[in-house]
C-alpha cells in the first residue's frame, strides 16, 4: 500500500545536493539528485505551489587543496574554474534553481560561524585531545589525505589517512605503518592536537523518532530508511568538527585560529546560505525565513545515495541543535528522497580510466532535453541502473520523435491544410472522442499522484502513455478519410488532437522544458507555461478559430553518425588513458622497486583478434597465458589489422582487474608504446613462450 505524502504546507524549499567544485559534472550526477529535484520543482511549480529551489558550489575540503598543490596554484583558483564551469552546465541542461550558490562566499563563513558559536556557547561541542601526524619538513599537522602509508589490515602500500581503497576499512592515520607525508616524502612524527567534535551520538533517540515520524507521513523511500538503520545500528559516534587546515571557513574560537570547520559541517549550511544569498538579491534580506524558519514548510532534500548520512542524520541533528538553543527553529527534511548510482556503458563512471561522458561534452553534441528523457526513463530510483548511447539514441528517436513529435506533427499538419491552421470547430463527439477526453481528463491526476512520491519514472511513463493514447486516437479517427467524407468529424478529431497537444506540452514540462515551450509557441500561447496550471492538461483550453503558427519538427532524431563522434571520442579517452598506464612513469612520479613488483608482467600469445562492433579503435583479442586462455580489448585499430595480431607475442599485465570497454570485458592490458600519432605494441621473438615473467 503506498503512503500517503504530506499536503498541509503553504510553501515547498527543495535543496540539490552542494556538487563539489573539484571536477566536472558527469550524466550519473544528474540522475543522483539534479534532474530528480527539477523534475519534481517544475511539478510544483505548475501545480501553483510556492518553492524555493537552491543550490550551489561545495568548496572546500582536502580534495580541493590536493588539486591546488598539483596544479601549483590556490584552492580559490581551482573552485572558481569548477564553480563556473558546474553552473554553466547546469544552465544547458536546463536546471531551475532559483539560486546558485558557493561556499567560499563570506556570507557562507558567517553562516558557518554563527551555527558553530551557539554550539561552542550552549556547550554542545566537546574539546578533545588526540593524536595526529605533524611534517616537521612542512611546519604543519598532516590531513588524511596528505598522509599515504601501508595500510595495517591488507597491507597495501597506496592506503590513506583516512581510508584504504584497496580492502575498503576506515583508519585513523596513526594506524598507518611507515607513513609519508604526501606533500614532502618525509616521514611525519605525532604530535598532539586538540579539536571540537559534534555530540551526533546524544541525538540519536529523536533522530530515530523523526526519520520514523517523517516516513509515516510523507513515505521515505527503502534504501534511504535502510541505510539509516544500519547506521543506529552501528550507533552515533561523536564527529569532529574541526581541522587542521588552511582553507575552509575560520574556527571562530581563540585558539583555534590556524584551525577551520570540517567540510562536512559548513557544506549542508550552504542550503541556508543560498536562502540568504537569494533573498538579498530580491531586495528583501529576511524573506528566506519564510521558507527555512516556518512550520507551513515542506522540505525536501534531493540527494545521490552517498550523501544520506550527512543529509538524514547529520544535518537534521545541527538543526536540532539550533533549535534546542534558538527562538528561531530550522525547519527539517520532510523527505530525503536519495536515488542510486548511474552507470555508464555498463560500468561505473571513472575519471582514473578515462571512462564516462561529462555533462558539458554531451550537452556539446546533443541538446539537453532528449537527454533529459533518457535520464528519467533510467533514473536509478530503486537499484543502480546504466546509461547506454544506443539507448539515447532508441529513446529519443524511437518515443520522444516517433510517439510525441510525431502525433504533434501530424496533427499540426492537418490544421494547416484542412484547417488554414486554425482551431477548428468540434462537432457531435462519438464514443471514441468522449473515451480519449476521458483519458485526458484523469491524465494530471494519474502522473502527479507519482511526482508527488517522487516516483518520476512512473509519472513519465504515464505521460508517455498518454502521447501513445492519442496516437492510436488519431489513426483510429482517421482523419485523412473524413477530411474528405465527413469534415465535421475531422474537425472534431483535429480539434480533441490540438487539446491534447496542448495538455502534453504541460505534462513534459517538468522532463523536457524546452520540447514543452517549443510546442507552445506553435500553439500560440501567450500566457506562459508555468501559469497554465497543472490541473489544465485535464481540460479543453484551446479556443475556436485561435490561429497558430507555423509548424516545426518538434523533435530532431539523432543520426548513428553522431552517436559514432561521441563513440570515437570515448575511445580516444579509453586508448589514451591505457597508453598512460601502459608507458614508463615520468621523473616526476617516481615510485619503488616493490611497487613495480606488484605488476605481473607475462607473455601472451595471441591466438585470435576481432573488431568490436560499430568501434573503430577497439579490439578483442583472444589470449594465451600458459595454459590458460583469456580475452582483452585494446584500443588500437586504427594501427592494427586483427589479422596482424594472430601468433604475435606480445607482453600484458596480468593482475590487472577485469573491466569492460564498451560492453566487453577485458581480463588485461597489453603493453604499447605512443608518440607522434603512432602506436606500437611491446612484441617478443618466438624464442619465448607465453606465459613466460617479464622482469
Amino acid at each position: 500500500m503506498k503512503k500517503a505524502v504530506r499536503t498541509d504546507f503553504k510553501r515547498i524549499l527543495v535543496t540539490a545536493a552542494l556538487p563539489y567544485a573539484n571536477g566536472d559534472l558527469h550524466l550519473g550526477h544528474l540522475a543522483g539528485a539534479y534532474l530528480p529535484a527539477d523534475i519534481y520543482v517544475r511539478y510544483q511549480r505548475l501545480k501553483g505551489r510556492d518553492v524555493l529551489f537552491l543550490c550551489g558550489s561545495d568548496e572546500h575540503g582536502v580534495p580541493i587543496m590536493v588539486t591546488a598543490d598539483k596544479e601549483k596554484t590556490s584552492p580559490q583558483a581551482v573552485v572558481d574554474r569548477y564553480h563556473l564551469r558546474n553552473k554553466t552546465a547546469f544552465e544547458a541542461f536546463g536546471m531551475s534553481f532559483d539560486n546558485y550558490s558557493r561556499t567560499s562566499l563570506p556570507l557562507h563563513h558567517e553562516t558557518s560561524q554563527e551555527f558553530f558559536r551557539l554550539f561552542h556557547r550552549q556547550g554542545l561541542l566537546r574539546e578533545k585531545k588526540e593524536q595526529q601526524l605533524y611534517c616537521e619538513k612542512e611546519k604543519m599537522f598532516l590531513a588524511d589525505r596528505y598522509v599515504e602509508g601501508i595500510c595495517p589490515n591488507c597491507k597495501s602500500d597506496q592506503a590513506r589517512g583516512d581510508q584504504c581503497e584497496n580492502c575498503g576499512t576506515w583508519l585513523s592515520q596513526t594506524s598507518l605503518i611507515e607513513p609519508k607525508c604526501k606533500i614532502c616524502g618525509t616521514a611525519p612524527v605525532i604530535r598532539e592536537t586538540s579539536h571540537w567534535y559534534f555530540p551526533l551520538g546524544d541525538f540519536q533517540s529523536r533522530l530515530e523518532a523523526y526519520v520514523g515520524e517523517r516516513d509515516k507521513r510523507d513515505g521515505w523511500k527503502e534504501n534511504v530508511l535502510r541505510y539509516c538503520e544500519s547506521w543506529f545500528k552501528e550507533g552515533l559516534q561523536d564527529r569532529a568538527v574541526t581541522r587542521d587546515l588552511t582553507w575552509g571557513v575560520k574556527v571562530p574560537v581563540e585558539g583555534y585560529e590556524s584551525k577551520v570547520l570540517y567540510v562536512w559541517f559548513d557544506a549542508v549550511l550552504g542550503y541556508i546560505t543560498s536562502g540568504k544569498e537569494w533573498a538579498a538579491a530580491q531586495g528583501t534580506r529576511d524573506r528566506w525565513k519564510d521558507y527555512w524558519l516556518s512550520d507551513d514548510t515542506k522540505y525536501v532534500a534531493f540527494i545521490g545515495k552517498d550523501n544520506v548520512v550527512f543529509h538524514c542524520i547529520v544535518f537534521p541533528a545541527m538543526l536540532m541543535a539550533w533549535n534546542d538553543a534558538s527562538i528561531s527553529r530550522y525547519v527539517l527534511p520532510e523527505n530525503v528522497p536519495a536515488n542510486e548510482f548511474l552507470n555508464f556503458e555498463g560500468q561505473k563512471f571513472s575519471k582514473s580510466r578515462g571512462w564516462g561522458i561529462d555533462l558539458k561534452d554531451f550537452l556539446a553534441c546533443f541538446p539537453a532535453d532528449p537527454l533529459r528523457y533518457t535520464l528519467a526513463v533510467n533514473l536509478p530510483e530503486y537499484r543502480d541502473s546504466d546509461f547506454y548511447l544506443k539507448d539515447f539514441q532508441a529513446r529519443t528517436n524511437n518515443e520522444l520523435a516517433d510517439i510525441f513529435g510525431n502525433f504533434v506533427n501530424r496533427t499540426l499538419a492537418f490544421a494547416e491544410r484542412q484547417f488554414a491552421n486554425r482551431v477548428p470547430q468540434p462537432g457531435h463527439l462519438t464514443d471514441r472522442d468522449r473515451a480519449m477526453l476521458e483519458t485526458l481528463r484523469i491524465a494530471p491526476e494519474k502522473v502527479g499522484h507519482h511526482y508527488e512520491r517522487y516516483e518520476f519514472r512512473d509519472g513519465l511513463f504515464e505521460t508517455m502513455d498518454l502521447a501513445r493514447a492519442a496516437n492510436k486516437y488519431f489513426n483510429d479517427s482517421e482523419p485523412w478519410k473524413t477530411a474528405k467524407d465527413a469534415p465535421q468529424a475531422c474537425a472534431t478529431t483535429i480539434n480533441i488532437c490540438l487539446q491534447i497537444a496542448r495538455s502534453l506540452a504541460i505534462l513534459f514540462h517538468p522532463v523536457t522544458p524546452g520540447i514543452s515551450e517549443k510546442l507552445w509557441r506553435i500553439l500560440n500561447i501567450e500566457e506562459h507555461i508555468t501559469r497554465a496550471g497543472w490541473d489544465s492538461a485535464g481540460r479543453q483550453h484551446l479556443g475556436v478559430n485561435r490561429p497558430l503558427n507555423k509548424a516545426e519538427i518538434l523533435v530532431k532524431k539523432i543520426e548513428h553518425e553522431e552517436i559514432q563522434k561521441v563513440v570515437k571520442s570515448l575511445e580516444n579517452n579509453m586508448a589514451s588513458t591505457e597508453v598512460k598506464n601502459s608507458s614508463g612513469p615520468t621523473p616526476t612520479n617516481v615510485i619503488k622497486l616493490d611497487d613495480f613488483k606488484k605488476i605481473d608482467l607475462r607473455v601472451a600469445k595471441v591466438l585470435s583478434a576481432e573488431r568490436v562492433p560499430k568501434s573503430e579503435k577497439l579490439i578483442k583479442i583472444q589470449i594465451e597465458i600458459g595454459s590458460e586462455r583469456r580475452q582483452i580489448v585494446a584500443g588500437i585499430g586504427e594501427h592494427y589489422q586483427p589479422a596482424d595480431l594472430v601468433n604475435k607475442l606480445i607482453v600484458v599485465v596480468a593482475n590487472l582487474e577485469p573491466a569492460k570497454l564498451m560492453g566487453v570485458e577485458s581480463q588485461g592490458m597489453l603493453l604499447a608504446a605512443h608518440g607522434d600519432g603512432k602506436l606500437a605494441i611491446v612484441t617478443l621473438s618466438s624464442e619465448v613462450e607465453s606465459g613466460s615473467a617479464v622482469r
